[in-house]
């Protein structure tokens, strides 16, 4: 499994590294290697070597404004192995994993409480060769594209259980001071998400 470096890399090597600034609206296709901002509350999707002191006692998951982390990239995989090689457009109704590539495990989901809110816990759980139905999400938007784009809002349906990946104002005290909760709920206008930032690998003829 390539690390981000190794994606970073790669991508320089073939030229197709795309920015905001070199490319308006790149799609996001499997293999993408991005960061995820909470569209209500600009917070990154992040996750760290800290485990929860509650719940599953999983590695958490936050929101995190700290500038440029590595903790923020999150490499897009098709939920099942080989599925979704690099490089396949996404339409609404994909399911997809989100790999953490720092720490190298999957965003997951299950029916535990939330540490500050109640709603479901959100963690990074499994590794590279360890992974279950919790760590798949379904996506979905309300514009009408064909396919995920940079900047374009959308939702992460938890298939397991039909909740929504949210965030909030909430905040944590240490060890995480300052860092936002990352839950799952009900459909709601808290649970719009832009892919922003990172690698994104040109859609490839299918």
């Amino acid at each position: 499994m390539p690390s981000l470096l190794g994606c970073l890399f790669l991508a320089i090597a073939v030229g197709i590294w795309q920015t905001v600034e070199t490319d308006a609206a790149p799609m996001v296709t499997c293999g993408s290697v991005v960061k995820l901002q909470h569209a209500n509350t600009g917070v990154n999707l992040h996750s760290h070597e800290i485990s929860y002191g509650s719940g599953s006692g999983q590695q958490s998951v936050t929101g995190y404004t700290g500038g440029d982390d590595a903790n923020d990239y999150w490499s897009v995989r098709g939920s099942e192995v080989n599925s979704c090689p690099q490089g396949t457009p996404l339409s609404s109704g994909s399911k997809i994993k989100l790999y953490h590539s720092s720490t190298q495990k999957w965003l997951h989901s299950h029916l535990f409480p939330s540490p500050l809110t109640n709603n479901q816990e959100v963690s990074a759980f499994g590794s590279t060769d360890s992974s279950d139905t919790g760590d798949i999400w379904i996506l979905e938007w309300d514009k009408a594209a064909s396919a995920w784009q940079q900047d374009q809002p959308v939702k992460l349906k938890h298939a397991d259980t039909g909740t929504y990946l949210s965030s909030h104002s909430k905040k944590f005290n240490r060890p995480i001071t300052g860092q936002q909760e990352i839950c799952t709920k009900a459909k709601s206008k808290d649970a719009n998400w832009l892919a922003t930032e990172g690698v994104y690998f040109p859609a490839q003829p299918q």
